[in-house]
């Protein structure tokens, strides 16, 4: 057990997984990087740096992230929203400082997006909003959703819909995990206030 009482997510220290040098990577990392360059992300960074390390599962993961990010059934306002929840709980600055933007952009009020940086219920949310609040707060407190939750959530997003959001934040919470034992930084230059450690 380690003896640094600092949140493990913060990110302490060096980055551990930097980018790989092009001359450093085997054939199959070469195709993948080459893979997600040429994909809707168009650069191999982020969560996919250290990734790189494991090219198979690169390439498996990225794609169910791109079908998640750009192809699932919620509404782009709806997964930024479930996007930053994840990343809210498990402090993860790169999603956070990369995705509050497009939040903002999609339609979500930047008085939910602060009240949730602060590890607070946002008041103000759109209903369809705090229908998903409510499926991944309790999903990320219980490891599963009640009754009523799960019958909101089926009645807003259908069968699919629901899925859809417990797939995103499963996605963004290996994503984030990845990345915050990879220590990988938020991308330099973004306006957006870092996260302070997640409420205990």
């Amino acid at each position: 057990m380690s003896n640094d009482s600092r949140p493990a997510s913060q990110g302490n220290g060096p980055e551990r997984m930097p980018p790989m040098d092009p001359e450093s990577m085997d054939d199959a990392q070469k195709a993948a990087a080459q893979e997600m360059i040429a994909g809707p992300r168009g650069a191999v960074k982020g969560p996919f740096i250290p990734m790189l390390r494991s090219p198979e599962l690169m390439n498996r993961l990225q794609k169910v992230g791109e079908y998640l990010r750009f192809q699932s059934s919620l509404d782009t306002r709806l997964n930024e929203f479930v996007m930053l929840i994840t990343a809210r709980h498990l402090t993860n600055q790169f999603e956070w400082r990369v995705h509050y933007p497009l939040a903002l952009k999609a339609g979500v009020k930047a008085e939910v997006l602060d009240a949730l940086a602060e590890g607070r219920r946002p008041a103000g949310m759109a209903a369809d909003e705090e229908i998903a609040y409510d499926v991944c707060d309790e999903l990320f407190r219980t490891h599963g959703v009640c009754d009523t939750t799960y019958r909101r959530a089926v009645e807003s997003f259908g069968e699919r819909g629901v899925i859809d959001m417990v797939g995103l934040a499963g996605y963004f919470t290996t994503v984030s995990l990845i990345m915050n034992v990879a220590r990988t930084p938020a991308e330099p230059g973004s306006p957006v206030t870092p996260l302070a450690p997640f409420p205990l």
